[in-house]
């Protein structure tokens, strides 16, 4: 009998895979344990294995396409069993929209029902108003303040409302007279691009069919166009055209919005020069865009134009072609953007940095490495000194649950490795009960694995506590992202000559600078120094890890 074969979770933080190569074709045998394609997660690229004897009848997915979790891979059955039941039934359970709609080419026998549901509202005197897209990189953007309430005459020019967008506050403004009938948000809220904002339209106009369809999802543009016998009605950020005036409120500001403000500042142009077109003399966009400066202004640069082509500065004409590259981003870099942005913005941060003094770590390292069977590094001993720390500050050993708190028993170490993706977090466990040498064969190893995407899953979860050292580049000191699930995640620097006070003298010395993240919900303030302090007592003699 043939059996669906689904992308399986891979790792913990898994959501989707992208199939680097198919290693069988259909029509072919497969056996139990064969390997069927080569699968590449957020992690890792790993190998999927079949789990049945049978031929490959079906592949659903070609090679460097992405498939979420529990998506359908491909079928595995008998040599000339008919399949098409089975994925049919597959992909309706998965709730694939695009396949429920699929049919013979001539059964259209949903579209009549389709018709007949759709709501016409060409005959309503209303147009809805979208959230249009102010920027390149604009998703949605927020209502900063409604100028127009619900009631209100609109004409042309008027400026609807204040938007805030990813890149700075610009304005709304409508292209018709009417009334403002509806607005979908208050201040303050955020809309989607294309999102509805508001509707305008002829007063006591019927406007709930407008609402009805966009509740239901039925796009018909049709509907939405203007009439010939009516004016099209639209709203951007375009400029007015009113009578010119220049108002300031009672302090004496003048009334600008908050683009025209800008690109008055990037121009050079003074604002009580400006004629407002806006509602009530406010200055908007255009009328900084269309202002001529005064005659004896323009004299006056005229005048400094002149002077300054007396002495004509010759510079050679640059001519070169502009090119872009566009990259698709991996699964790694993916689940990188996904769970740090998650960490920054939902866990509160905050950080704690101090100095070491290493002179006697330099020793201990140096007389160690005469004896130690491998050579071992700086950041061996760093993740042996976090591991007899945390064993002296179990606090610091937790993770957020959302209405608890998980302390740890057992110490697993997360070493943040830089790979051509992007990073991936090789973890030490039980690193409290392991010897420098250990520690530092163990590193080596993960390190040159990770590099080749050949970790597996189990040696790259179950973290308790991250650290992240960037000494080896050059860098002096550095803040880290906490890495989930961990509460805590330390950034290390580089070793610096520098002149310390010590005994009341100035001494030549060694200093190496780390900084502490914690999530705030989790850990506070007195427990991350406390923490620290340890940490330093063991860096600055490096005897006492072993006591």
């Amino acid at each position: 009998m043939a059996e669906v074969i689904r992308m399986p979770k891979m790792s913990d933080t898994m959501e989707e895979g992208v199939i680097a190569s198919w290693l069988k074709e259909e029509g072919d045998e497969v056996n139990s344990g064969d390997i069927l394609a080569e699968v590449e997660t957020d992690k890792a690229t790993m190998e999927l294995e079949s789990y049945q004897d049978g031929v490959l009848l079906y592949i659903g997915v070609k090679e460097k396409e992405s498939v979420p979790v529990d998506g359908i891979l491909a079928i595995i059955g008998e040599k000339g069993e008919d399949y098409k039941p089975l994925l049919d039934e597959a992909k309706a359970s998965n709730g694939n929209s695009e396949d429920k709609g699929l049919g013979s080419a001539g059964d259209t026998s949903s579209e009549p029902t389709a018709k007949t549901k759709a709501i016409d509202t060409s005959s309503i005197n209303a147009s809805i108003i979208r959230m249009p897209k102010m920027s390149d990189t604009m998703e949605e953007g927020v209502i900063a303040s409604w100028l127009k309430k619900v009631g209100d005459s609109v004409e042309s020019g008027d400026i609807l409302a204040e938007v805030e967008t990813d890149k700075a506050t610009m304005e709304l403004e409508a292209y018709e007279d009417g009334t403002l009938l509806y607005t979908a948000v208050d201040a303050g809220e955020g809309v989607p691009v294309d999102g509805v904002i508001a509707i305008i339209g002829e007063k006591d106009a019927d406007y709930s069919a407008l609402l009805k369809t966009e509740a239901d999802g039925e796009k018909q543009e049709a509907a939405f166009e203007p009439q010939k016998d009516q004016p099209k009605m639209e709203a951007s950020f375009a400029q007015p055209a009113s009578s010119p005036t220049v108002t300031t409120s009672q302090n004496g500001r003048i009334k600008a919005s908050p683009l025209a403000k800008k690109i008055a500042s990037d121009k050079g142009i003074d604002l009580s020069e400006v004629n407002g077109t806006g509602p009530e003399g406010r200055i908007v966009k255009k009328d900084v865009e269309n202002y001529t400066p005064s005659a004896p202004l323009q004299a006056a640069v005229t005048k400094s134009t002149t002077e300054s082509k007396s002495a004509p500065i010759n510079l050679p004409k640059v001519v070169d072609e502009e090119h872009s590259q566009k990259i698709e981003i991996s699964q790694m870099r993916k689940a990188i953007a996904k769970r740090l942005s998650e960490s920054k913005f939902s866990a509160p941060h905050f950080y704690l940095t101090m100095e070491i003094n290493m002179d006697k770590a330099m020793a201990a390292r140096k007389s160690m490495n005469e004896v130690a069977p491998v050579k071992i590094s700086f950041n061996d001993m760093i993740v042996k000194a976090v591991a007899a720390a945390l064993k002296k500050h179990p606090k610091i050993n937790v993770s957020w649950g959302g209405d608890h708190l998980m302390q740890h028993d057992h110490i697993h170490i997360g070493v943040a490795v830089a790979v051509p993706d992007g990073l991936i977090v090789p973890v030490l466990k039980f690193a409290d009960q392991k010897t420098l040498s250990h520690i530092s064969a163990e590193v080596k190893a993960f390190a040159e694995r990770a590099k080749e995407r050949k970790l597996q899953p189990e040696e790259f979860t179950g973290n308790t506590f991250t650290i992240s050292n960037l000494g080896m580049f050059g860098i002096e000191a550095f803040t880290a992202i906490v890495n989930p699930p961990d509460a805590c995640i330390m950034a290390v620097g580089g070793i610096k000559e520098t002149i310390i006070v010590k005994e009341g003298e100035m001494k030549p010395g060694n200093i190496m600078k780390v900084t502490l993240s914690c999530d705030h919900r989790a850990v506070d303030g007195a427990v991350g120094a406390a923490f620290l302090v340890t940490f330093k007592e063991f860096m600055e003699d490096p005897i006492r890890i072993l006591v």
